[in-house]
C-alpha cells in the first residue's frame, strides 16, 4: 500500500505544472451550471472536464521517457497502476468536492434552490459518469500511450452528449427507472456498486497489458 501512495504521489508531482489548467478545469462549469441554473448539469460538465485531464500524467512520462524510471524502482507493476487509478481517483474527489461548493453558492446567490437532494442527485450523477469515462480512458492510455491514445481523451466528450442525447428518451414509466429514482438509498447503492465493478475490471486490464510492457 505504502508503494502505492508513493506512485500517487508522484502523480501529483508530474501534474503540478499543469496545476493552473486543472483548477480552470474545475471552475469553468460553474458558468454552465449559472446558464443552465442546474447543480446536477453543472456537476456533469466539471466531472466530463476533469476525466479530460486524466491524460496528463501518462503524457509527461512518456514526454520524458520516465517508463525507464519506473521500470528501476522496486515497485510492482500492479502497484504502478494502483497508484495511478488512486490519483485519477484523488483528481475527480476533488473536482467534485469543489463544484458542490461552488455551484450551489452561485446557484443560491442568483435566486436558484438548491436542496440537499439536488446536491446529492448531482454528486452521485458525476461520480457515475467520471467513472465511465475514465475506466475506458486508463486502458486506452496504458495501451496506446499518451500520443497515440489521445483519441481516448474524447471519450467524457462523447460521452456527455450521448447521455444528454438518450435521458430524456428514457421512458418515465418503466417499472425498473421508477423503482431506482423513487428509492434514494437504492440509486446510491447501485451507482456505488457499479462504480466499483467498472473500476475492478478497468484496473484488472490495465494490470495485464502492463505485465505485457517491457520497461
Amino acid at each position: 500500500m505504502s508503494n502505492t501512495l508513493k506512485v500517487t504521489k508522484l502523480d501529483f508531482s508530474l501534474v503540478k505544472p499543469y496545476i493552473k489548467v486543472i483548477g480552470f478545469t474545475m471552475l469553468l462549469p460553474i458558468a454552465f451550471a449559472a446558464i443552465n441554473r442546474s447543480i446536477l448539469t453543472g456537476v456533469s460538465f466539471a466531472m466530463c472536464f476533469i476525466a479530460m485531464t486524466t491524460g496528463y500524467t501518462f503524457s509527461v512520462t512518456e514526454k520524458n521517457s520516465m517508463e525507464r524510471l519506473y521500470g528501476i524502482l522496486p515497485i510492482k507493476k500492479s502497484e504502478m497502476v494502483t497508484g495511478r487509478y488512486l490519483f485519477v481517483l484523488a483528481l475527480g474527489a476533488i473536482a467534485l468536492v469543489v463544484s458542490l461548493i461552488t455551484q450551489p453558492i452561485v446557484l443560491r446567490a442568483m435566486g436558484e434552490r438548491v436542496g440537499a437532494f439536488d446536491m446529492i442527485s448531482a454528486a452521485i450523477g458525476g461520480l457515475f459518469l467520471f467513472a465511465l469515462y475514465t475506466v475506458f480512458q486508463i486502458p486506452g492510455y496504458y495501451k496506446y500511450g499518451a500520443i497515440k491514445g489521445r483519441v481516448f481523451m474524447y471519450i467524457p466528450v462523447a460521452g456527455f452528449l450521448a447521455t444528454l442525447f438518450f435521458l430524456p428518451k428514457m421512458p418515465a414509466d418503466n417499472p425498473i427507472v421508477t423503482t431506482v429514482v423513487s428509492s434514494p438509498v437504492l440509486l446510491i447503492g447501485l451507482v456505488l456498486v457499479l462504480v466499483v465493478v467498472m473500476y475492478a475490471v478497468s484496473i484488472w486490464f490495465s494490470i495485464r497489458i502492463m505485465e505485457n510492457k517491457e520497461m
